[in-house]
């Protein structure tokens, strides 16, 4: 655990069902489009989507579930001071007006090689579950899927053509057993505790027992 987060925009109480969505920084058309509805969706059912605000499938992430006027977190590799990347200066202010932005960073820490892969243990580990869409072999988002398991999260992963370099990570986690995705049911039958509260049945007074 990071012994310090730095936080901008205010946690919400209601903010204990939260699902990361990750995967790469070029994705298709179709995998944006995906990543947008399916946030939006879950931003429909009240669920927080989590997310490393980079471009492509993150901000895609975040973008879908505050047009559906829901709540969104971002976890950055680099400080608060700085925003990375500059074309999401936007999203990052839309963000903290409808969730938070968390990084384990002190203030003027640059964004390098180093710092995402280390905040994706972040990313993983304030989620129930982690749903990959589109990432290579070599992707960073296949660090956060690790990372899910390790800390006992659920891990789910969005199937892509065969033939597709930017599939190839994602159809190698569903052969290594990670949930496959096709719809937000997916996740709510694998994980029904986000779909409602579970009601504790209540019973008559017991009789006296010995």
């Amino acid at each position: 655990a990071p012994p310090i987060l730095f936080r901008l925009g205010e946690p919400h109480a209601s903010d204990d069902k939260l699902i990361a969505l990750v995967g790469t920084r070029l994705p298709s058309e179709s995998g944006k489009m995906f990543t947008h509805n399916l946030a939006m969706k879950l931003a429909q059912e009240g669920i927080t989507v989590v997310s490393g605000m980079a471009e492509g499938i993150d901000s895609a992430a975040h973008r879908g579930a505050l047009d559906a006027g829901g709540k969104t977190i971002a976890v950055w590799g680099s400080s608060l001071d700085i925003v990375y990347t500059p074309s999401n200066k936007s999203l990052a202010e839309d963000i903290k007006m409808k969730g938070a932005i968390y990084s384990e960073y002190f203030p003027a820490t640059q964004p390098d090689k180093a710092t995402f892969p280390k905040r994706n243990r972040i990313i993983s580990g304030l989620s129930l579950g982690t749903i990959v869409i589109e990432a290579g072999e070599k992707s960073g988002a296949l660090i956060t899927a690790n990372h899910a398991l390790e800390q006992g999260r659920e891990l789910f992963a969005v199937p892509g053509a065969p033939d597709s370099a930017r599939s190839r990570g994602v159809n190698n986690l569903i052969k290594k057993g990670a949930r496959l995705l096709t719809s937000i049911e997916d996740i709510f039958e694998e994980m029904p505790q986000l779909k409602g509260e579970i009601l504790v049945k209540k019973f008559k007074k017991l009789p006296d027992l010995t």
